[in-house]
């Protein structure tokens, strides 16, 4: 029997720049089981694989509930359909939240541009 990697705690901190704190936290929010030798914690390509998920999801702005509950529709009998079908309404949420923050800092952008504008012409006529 082929015995697959495995990976330390630091091992995993280290592939994805993150602190051995997170990971403990993503580990009492239910998200990562590793296995135990005594205190070491041993993780496999699952977790590996879990954690990039994870990790994915905070950056598109998802929630831990939110990722937790998408992984756990991992069901590879009927093909995963149910988890990919929600994987695709977040990423359409996620992208109308995103289109909607950038409408919303461009508008930002003009009010700044107008704003400087004006402080710039004020100095001009008092000097």
């Amino acid at each position: 029997m082929s015995k697959s990697k495995t990976y330390s705690i630091s091992d995993l901190a280290a592939e994805f720049d993150i602190t051995p704190r997170a990971i403990r936290f993503y580990e009492s929010e239910g998200l990562l089981n590793p296995e135990r030798e005594g205190q070491k914690r041993i993780y496999h390509q699952k977790d590996y694989v879990l954690l990039k998920l994870i990790l994915r999801g905070k950056r598109l702005g998802w929630s831990l509930a939110e990722s937790k509950a998408l992984l756990d529709l991992y069901d590879p009998e009927e093909r995963n359909r149910e988890q990919y079908r929600q994987v695709l309404e977040k990423i359409e949420d996620s992208r109308q939240r995103l289109e909607q923050q950038r409408r919303d800092i461009e508008l930002l952008m003009l009010e700044l541009d107008e704003h400087q504008a004006r402080v710039e012409h004020a100095m001009l006529e008092n000097s």
